[in-house]
């Protein structure tokens, strides 16, 4: 079963949350980031971005104190406030069709090491500490950890009954996203939720892996330092929903180059594992599972596995991106560390086979390859396997925002 707890958020000022949210900060460009620092004193950019401040750029572990000298500054100003009561945050956010809502709770650490939270990913462990020794020091967390679990009729039904009352928050934010909050904070009701999610048997991982191994080492740390004291480090903070409600893209491959074969002698070698069509210079996406695009030397081809020279072994060897990297870019290319190698770099989205083509006719890339999504029930399998997933197998929506729940420690 699965532990969930309501808890006292911080939360943006209501007249101030819509200036307060962010994006993820790797998706601002360079221009648009410190448009956002000059003209927005309240975005939560500022807190994670402290050296704006002293107009310096401060970097490594000197961050983290400013990091929380910054989230301290946000509280004294009233930016930012804490919650008097626990409760649970009801969260939905509308964008380009996706609709969806969910919850923001506290997740166990213990459901994490005993495996009813369930990851498909490998972490690094050297980001690991890194993480959890940010977390120690700046004493909040503001990027939930987004986690599915199977449809369930009972929570849905709650979650559309509180919907109907009047939302905390909702703003629309400048990239055309609708933004609707709800608190939930009445005993009962809170009560009934938790009860819920002792029926869930397990909670799936979709994005932040590194988060939820971070609080877990972090909780190790401060048990470490006192093991009498139950902290709040024992739980980190998720975004849960449900997951028809979650959207997955692929991620295509770009290789810089054919590993010293010529085309015709790297078609060749292709041909011992795929049937191959060239389906000329037409844009050609794949049409199901074991189907690949290739865009080389400005045609696409079409790759059929060859299902009886390639051995089905478990359910990660039926994985797309598993084969790819089994029969094409290990073998032939030569790619073995699919996180480090330079020679590889990865899209996604929905476009982005067309941004592919071009990155390849300007010769910044020589061969790419496209695929169809990886499916929920994909992950939960390797999930439930105990593998994991090559890397960047997986672009999941919803992405959060940060600022709009915090989660001391």
């Amino acid at each position: 079963m699965a532990t969930v707890k309501p808890f006292k958020a911080i939360r943006p000022a209501k007249d101030k949350a819509p200036f307060v949210v962010s994006r993820s900060y790797q998706e601002y460009s360079k221009k648009e980031l410190n448009a956002n620092l000059k003209f927005n004193p309240f975005s939560f950019l500022h807190i994670i971005n402290p050296g704006y401040k002293f107009d310096k750029e401060v970097t490594g572990t000197a961050r983290f104190s400013l990091v929380h000298n910054r989230y301290l500054e946000f509280l004294e100003d009233d930016i930012l406030k804490k919650d008097s009561a626990a409760g649970f945050y009801l969260y939905e956010i509308e964008q380009n069709g996706l609709k969806c809502s969910g919850l923001f709770c506290a997740t166990s650490v213990a459901d994490y090491r005993n495996n009813i939270i369930k990851k498909h990913e490998d972490t690094i462990k050297r980001r690991e500490r890194l993480f959890a020794n940010y977390l120690s020091t700046v004493k909040f967390n503001a990027e939930p950890v987004l986690m599915t679990y199977k449809n369930n009729k009972v929570i849905s039904e709650l979650l559309a009954q509180e919907k109907r009352k009047t939302p905390e928050y909702h703003f629309t934010t400048t990239d055309k996203a609708t933004h609707r909050l709800w608190v939930i904070s009445n005993e009962q009701v809170t009560a009934q939720i938790q009860d819920f999610f002792k029926h869930i048997d397990s909670l799936y991982i979709a994005d932040g892996h590194h988060r939820s191994a971070s609080s877990n080492l972090l909780s190790k740390m401060m048990r470490a330092k006192n093991k009498e004291d139950s902290k709040a480090s024992d739980y980190f903070m998720s975004y849960l929903i449900p997951e028809s409600e979650i959207q997955i893209f692929e991620f295509n491959r770009m290789v810089k180059d054919l590993n010293g074969f010529s085309k015709e002698e790297f078609l060749i070698r292709l041909d011992t594992y795929f049937r191959i069509e060239n389906k000329g210079a037409i844009l050609y996406r794949p049409t199901k599972k074991h189907h690949f695009s290739m865009y080389l030397d400005g045609e696409f081809y079409s790759l059929y596995l060859r299902k009886k020279v390639y051995n089905f072994t478990d359910v990660l060897s039926e994985l797309d991106t598993q084969i790819l990297y089994k029969t094409i870019l290990q073998p032939i290319l030569g790619i073995s560390d699919l996180r480090n190698d330079e020679r590889i770099t990865y899209g996604y989205g929905k476009h982005n086979i067309i941004r592919m083509k071009d990155e390849i006719d300007a010769q910044t890339f020589k061969v790419g390859f496209s695929m169809l999504p990886v499916t929920i029930t994909e992950i939960k399998q390797i999930a439930d396997a105990g593998l994991v997933m090559p890397p960047k197998s997986t672009y999941i929506e919803p992405k959060l925002r940060s600022g709009m729940a915090i989660y001391e420690l």
